[in-house]
């Protein structure tokens, strides 16, 4: 009567029942079994969900048997003869388990019924493709290149995913399938060195391994026997002409086309399935009403098929020949030994009880009362909580201390069964708690015992975003950009050159400039260099060399910055000398309401609240700017905020720009505070005169806590009793007459600015360090990116997206900006989808009406929303995971990303399709808009997109009305250094400089072959990106940084590299010196100072006393010497020497 021991079934004639199986108990018995069967356990679901949660159950059971293997065979998550392939994973975690499966002795498999509907390439296939590579082994490179190409893997330059190799000297970096990281691998000539795995997210090797196995890339082979039997059985198979065939002609280059898998037979003679992996010792358990669920799908199957079958373009295979029906499955698993779970008189009990409810109750004075009275009533039974993670546990010991329970810590759960303490605490990722009566024990869960919290299961590394480098960053260099150069203005990239000058090789970018006229730029002196972006790339204002054109156009921006920096810092001063309000945190409130935030925070919205309420404990008012992507969460960081003024007894103003919106919020902030002595009111459209001038009334006697409403929240008429802050949410959408308006209240009220794309003139202030700006772009849990596809308008094509989404049970936004056609467009998508149910929203509809339908859209009675840009701002429906937009090219980049981010809020991989007219008619600027949506799709991009905007429109005057659009003269980055020098400057009181001499610039020139070899980092475009690093780099720490990633990413570093970090690390010494130049020849020099050098003239006199025949003075500020070393190294110890003598002024 427990699951410690449960019978297994003695032969395939007899299925063995379990039955009482509540909680987490199915898995315990299944990790119990494992361990005493003879063989393998393969554990079937009946949806995806069901393999999951069990998945992370087994794994925490079965941590006490290390030697049992746990995989699990996921869905390929594509629809049937979709024109999709898997994700990279999903391949590398389903090969990986079918290459283990044959030789398995003893483990668990988890699959769902539809992945064992799909037929599988035969057991050979996957086995004898399969590498091994062990240190010591011999390896020729362009051997192995041609073995993965032909395994299906892709060569890149840099490794991310699964699937993936690179070649770079004698270094491959690979992240094979079927592998937990990428692996290092270094080679001594033509043998194996060292295996490392190494971080994607860094590119820094972690450890060293003896051996490491190849498995296949993908399910299919695309060698030259895989591409010629494809070939022969197509042109049997179909009768259609191949030439017409995509698809076809993809396969005869070697090519993964999309969708491929579901032409899976045409590879190999015959198909098998997972029961011929199987060993004849493994055991199936089945959970759930699989009949029904693989009934479905196959109903799914032949739907998608008859709706296909007829594209000459891609003829389809029977479903027969691709997947197996599942009355011929479910023969198959006469076979084998069966477990299946049922409440049978013959079945044997596991003896667990449904799990008392346990959970808090946040409304009650003592919201652990169900606990205390269930520990009263039943003294004698043992209670272990579980915790999700170790933070957690720390969490929840502090939450129970305050009701008087102190749980012994224990590291697994079997360390407590033989214990005999009766409350105890544990990390254990359990879905479902576990009561076994017998036994007097109780497992409760963390989301037992809290309800509705969601825990996000997928471990993220909270990476660096480098706001900064996004900008200045050459990493978007590509040739014929336009670029600026410091001292001679606005050229265009040609590519790096090798030039030989007094016998010495160095690299160059070539830069050209008007008239043809070149320029050379060594890489040394890269910081001279950024990213042309001010407008338009192609009609860059080149500049002239030689003339004084440059030099006038820099004056005349340096004049104007000063004003600018002048203006900037009198709002700063304000904004300093107002003291704001500090806001005291009460801990004990403050953490009770963010518990009750459903989900577990992303680490960067963790840094951005915490940023938030840094701010607001501060005397000075805030002013930050929360740039998180869409439907990352930034909310929450407002209504924490929110939160912590209203119990400093503040009032609230929420400024949104639609009425949609202001309803939403409202609806939103009432149910997060519902358990709170909170008042929110909403002032929008939908409320009469009459009710919205009570409610004025209320907030001017200070009874409204929190006020959502559009712009009329601006209005002079509003008088609050105690305003202390001020969120403005989808900020990208207010003109800069309502930003003047708000800046009246800037100095002394707080400001949070929400956005996804922050208009180009809100970045810009806070790349200039004006507002503080918090970045969230890590990806909620479980999250893909939106896939974009920019098409031309078709109906085939829009049949195929809606279908899409209907059949998996979602939802569609159709947006179609035009009013006046907006019904007629609606009968034409009755007409290629009759399965549509469609709604109307646009925003000339009365406002009852309206509200009706986003409400009756959001039940799901309409799966289509056909409507206008009314949806931009903020509306969340998680069943919405596609979007068509008509006429693509009419909207701004904003506009774009935020219509896009209005899908993907869930799990599920959306899709945005963008539809154009012919490419033709486009203009110049929409074109680019378009290229810039569809290549930044990853998750967090609308940071990114913010900056390209800024390139396509201009950063806009800083300040006040003057929006004055392209930056054009200078270019962006130039701008936003020049200010930050002003601003720099007069804070310390000096006048800015109107030539904008950067203070590090020194130039050194030692005609020695300081560089990078094209032979040790043969790709251009990371070579450029490590010259940029090298001259960036601030301090000698972060210079050997460089050098420790460089050795490791791409072999130790050659001797022209090692000069070149001498040199650099030179240039920092000299620049502290206030050195302007070093220049030597092979057997003199000379230091050039700077007007204002701090260095202490007497010690270059003594140099010159003690040493006459090597230093002499020529002019006021040069410093001769004579060194006599040919070698590069002693040149640079001479200089090095002579570095160290030197002082600085006492004062």
């Amino acid at each position: 009567m427990n699951p410690f021991r449960p019978p297994l079934p003695s032969d395939s004639y007899q299925t063995q029942y379990w039955s009482d199986a509540h909680g987490s108990a199915r898995s315990l018995a299944i990790a119990e079994a494992a361990q005493q069967a003879d063989g393998p356990i393969i554990v079937i679901c009946e949806n995806n969900e069901s393999v999951e949660e069990l998945r992370r159950e087994l794994r925490y059971f079965l941590t006490s048997a290390p030697e049992l293997k746990l995989f699990a065979l996921p869905d390929w998550e594509t629809l049937p003869y979709d024109n999709f392939s898997p994700h990279q994973d999903i391949i590398s975690d389903r090969l990986s388990a079918l290459y283990h499966l044959p030789a398995m002795k003893r483990g668990v498999l988890v699959v769902s019924i539809t992945s064992l509907m799909h037929k599988l390439p035969p057991k050979r296939y996957v086995l004898a493709n399969t590498l091994n590579l062990q240190t010591g082994q011999k390896l020729v490179i362009s051997e192995l290149r041609t073995q993965l190409v032909a395994a299906g893997y892709q060569s890149v330059d840099t490794v991310f995913e699964h699937g993936e190799f690179a070649v770079r000297g004698s270094i491959i970096d690979l992240f094979p399938m079927g592998s937990r990281q990428p692996y290092r691998i270094d080679l001594w000539d033509d043998e194996i060195e060292t295996l490392r795995l190494f971080n994607p997210e860094s590119q820094l090797s972690e450890g060293k391994l003896p051996e490491l196995k190849l498995l296949p890339g993908r399910e299919y082979p695309l060698d030259e026997a895989g591409v010629t039997h494809f070939r022969g059985a197509f042109r049997e198979r179909f009768d259609v002409d191949p030439r017409e065939v995509p698809l076809y002609q993809d396969v005869s280059e070697s090519i993964a086309s999309p969708g491929l898998e579901y032409y899976l037979s045409l590879f190999f003679e015959d198909l098998e399935t997972v029961f011929d992996y199987l060993p004849p010792s493994a055991t199936l358990c089945r959970i759930g009403r699989l009949k029904d669920a693989g009934d479905s799908f196959w109903h799914d199957i032949e739907a998608r098929f008859e709706d296909r079958q007829f594209d000459r373009q891609r003829p389809l295979l029977k479903p027969e020949e691709i997947f197996l029906p599942i009355d011929e499955l479910l023969r198959e698993f006469k076979r084998f030994k069966q477990i299946e779970f049922r409440q049978d008189p013959s079945a044997y009990s596991l003896g667990s009880a449904p799990p008392p409810p346990l959970a808090s109750d946040n409304t009650l004075k003592m919201p652990f009362a169900a606990l205390l009275q269930f520990l009263a009533e039943n003294p004698q039974q043992r209670l272990l909580f579980c915790a999700e993670t170790a933070g957690r546990r720390e969490t929840l010991i502090e939450v129970l201390k305050q009701i008087d329970l102190r749980p012994r810590q224990f590291d697994h759960w079997l360390e407590f069964i033989d214990a005999d303490e009766a409350l105890g605490i544990t990390v254990a990722p359990l879905d479902h708690g576990l009561w076994l009566q017998d036994e007097q024990l109780l497992l409760v869960s963390e989301s037992e015992l809290f309800g509705n919290k969601v825990a996000q299961r997928r471990r993220r590394r909270a990476t660096q975003s480098n706001t900064d480098l996004i900008v200045k960053s050459l990493s978007e260099l590509r040739l014929n950009d336009a670029v600026v150069h410091i001292d001679h203005g606005i050229g265009r990239y040609r590519g790096l050159e090798t030039i030989v000058t007094d016998g010495q090789a160095t690299e160059f970018l070539m830069l050209e400039y008007a008239n043809q006229a070149k320029l050379y730029v060594p890489v040394s002196a890269l910081e001279l260099i950024s990213r042309y972006s001010g407008g338009d790339e192609q009609g860059a204002p080149l500049n002239t060399l030689g003339t004084d054109q440059w030099a006038k156009a820099k004056r005349k921006a340096a004049e104007k910055i000063r004003d600018v920096a002048a203006e900037l810092l009198d709002i700063y001063a304000q904004r300093e000398a107002k003291k704001g309000v500090s806001y005291q945190i009460e801990a004990l409130d403050y953490e009770k309401f963010a518990a009750s935030f459903p989900f577990e925070e992303t680490a960067d919205q963790q840094t951005a609240i915490e940023a938030v309420l840094a701010d607001m404990a501060l005397p000075r008012a805030m002013d930050r700017l929360v740039c998180g992507d869409v439907g990352f969460g930034k909310t929450e960081v407002a209504m924490r905020a929110a939160f912590i003024a209203v119990q400093n007894n503040k009032q609230v103003a929420l400024l949104v720009p639609t009425t949609l919106l202001a309803q939403q919020h409202y609806e939103s902030l009432k149910d997060r505070f519902a358990d709170w002595p909170v008042e929110v009111d909403v002032i929008s459209r939908f409320k009469t005169t009459a009710e919205q001038n009570a409610v004025l009334e209320r907030v001017a006697a200070g009874k409204v806590d929190i006020l959502v409403g559009t712009h009329r929240l601006l209005n002079n008429e509003i008088k609050y009793q105690d305003l202390g802050l001020l969120i403005i949410d989808e900020e990208h959408r207010f003109g800069v007459r309502q930003k003047e308006k708000l800046k009246a209240l800037r100095s002394d009220v707080d400001i949070l600015t929400l956005t996804a794309t922050p208009i180009p003139r809100t970045l810009n202030m806070s790349l200039a360090g004006i507002r503080d700006l918090s970045l969230i772009v890590t990806p909620p849990s479980k999250r893909l990116s939106v896939k974009t596809f920019v098409r031309e308008t078709q109906d085939g094509l829009i049949k195929e997206a809606v279908s899409r989404e209907l059949l998996r049970g979602g939802q569609v936004f159709y947006l179609h900006n035009e009013v006046k056609t907006i019904e007629r467009r609606a009968a034409h998508l009755r007409e290629i989808v009759p399965q549509a149910r469609i709604g109307i929203a646009h925003g000339q509809m009365a406002e009852r009406e309206l509200e009706r339908v986003m409400t009756d859209f959001y039940h799901k009675r309409f799966n289509i929303l056909l409507c206008t840009t009314i949806i931009e701002t903020g509306i969340d429906i998680p069943s919405a995971n596609t979007i068509v937009i008509d006429r693509a090219d009419k909207f701004g980049l904003a506009q774009l990303h935020q219509l896009r981010g209005r899908v993907g809020r869930s799990h599920h991989q959306a899709y945005a399709y963008l539809l154009l007219p012919t490419q033709t008619k486009l203009t110049p600027d929409a074109q680019k808009r378009v290229d810039a949506i569809q290549s930044a799709s990853d998750l967090g991009a609308g940071f990114t997109l913010a900056s390209h905007d800024l390139e396509i429109r201009g950063a806009g005057e800083l300040l006040g009305d003057e929006q004055s659009g392209h930056l054009q003269k200078i270019g962006f980055t130039l701008f936003t250094e020049m200010l930050e020098e002003a601003v720099a400057a007069i804070k310390d009181g000096r006048a800015p400089s109107t030539t904008l001499e950067p203070a590090k610039m020194v130039d050194i020139n030692l005609r020695i072959p300081a560089l990078i070899p094209d032979d040790y980092l043969p790709d251009v475009h990371i070579r450029l990106i490590m010259y940029k690093r090298i001259s960036a780099c601030k301090d000698p720490e972060e210079l050997r940084d460089l050098q420790v990633e460089m050795i490791d990413r791409f072999g130790m570093l050659p001797k022209p590299l090692q000069l070149l970090f001498r040199v650099a690390q030179l240039k920092l010494i000299a620049a502290q010196f206030g050195i302007a130049k070093v220049d030597a020849n092979a057997s003199s020099g000379r230091f050039e100072f700077k007007q204002d050098t701090p260095v202490d003239g007497l010690c270059l006199i003594e140099l010159v006393q003690e040493q006459p025949a090597l230093f002499k003075f020529s002019g006021p500020n040069t410093l001769n010497f004579t060194h006599n070393a040919e070698i590069p190294d002693d040149k640079l110890d001479f200089i090095e020497a002579v570095l160290a003598k030197l002082r600085l002024n006492a004062a």
